[in-house]
């Protein structure tokens, strides 16, 4: 069975990697969602597309044209609960962006 691919709503409604998702050019677009179908129909999966991050967090590892971007997402029973996308500049996950998914994740399990 394959897992569900949901978007994190936000309190006000947004869906942040959605949003993000659609300020992508097209073939960042189709490469993105080639390896969150990945993951999808794969899981569990690990290295080099998936790496655990935290406890209950992991990012889907993309490479794209000339850039890195990097999807992290939890699990919500058969949900796969994408929380934060963001293009890659670095060697280390920006501290703010892992944060960012740890709060994501705790609110959605409140």
């Amino acid at each position: 069975m394959p897992l569900e691919v949901v978007f994190y709503r936000t309190e006000s409604g947004n869906e942040p990697v959605r949003v993000w998702l659609q300020a992508l050019n097209k073939q960042d677009k189709k490469s993105i969602g080639g390896d969150i179908k990945t993951v999808q129909y794969g899981w569990p999966i690990g290295m080099p597309v998936v790496r655990k991050m935290d406890s209950g967090l992991w990012e889907i590892r993309c490479r794209l044209d000339k850039r890195i971007a990097r999807i992290l997402f939890t699990l919500k029973g058969k949900q796969m609960v994408l929380l934060h996308g963001f293009i890659k500049k670095s060697r280390k996950t920006p501290q703010a962006d892992l944060q960012l998914a740890i709060d994501r994740k705790t609110n959605l399990e409140k």
